[in-house]
C-alpha cells in the first residue's frame, strides 16, 4: 500500500468520525466524561489537519490576523 493511500484513508476516517453519521452512537470516548470527553474529536481534527498538511494544504494560517500598517510588532 502506498503512503498516500494510507494518509487519504486516515483523512476520510477522521472526516467520517467528525460528521458522526450515527448521531453519537459510535463514540470512542463519551462526551459526558468531564475533562476528557472531547479528546477523541480533538484527535480526529489533529489527524485531519496533518493529512491536509501532508498534501501541501496548510490551514494553520486560516484564522490568523493579517498584519496591519501602523501596528508595531514586538
Amino acid at each position: 500500500m502506498s503512503k498516500n493511500i494510507i494518509v487519504i484513508v486516515i483523512g476520510l476516517l477522521s472526516i467520517l468520525y467528525l460528521f458522526n453519521p450515527g448521531a453519537g452512537v459510535f463514540e470512542l470516548i463519551p462526551d459526558n466524561i468531564p475533562g476528557i470527553g472531547n479528546l477523541d474529536e480533538a484527535t480526529a481534527v489533529v489527524l485531519l489537519i496533518a493529512c491536509f498538511r501532508y498534501f501541501g494544504i496548510d490551514i494553520s494560517n486560516l484564522f490568523r490576523r493579517k498584519d496591519q500598517k501602523g501596528i508595531n510588532k514586538e
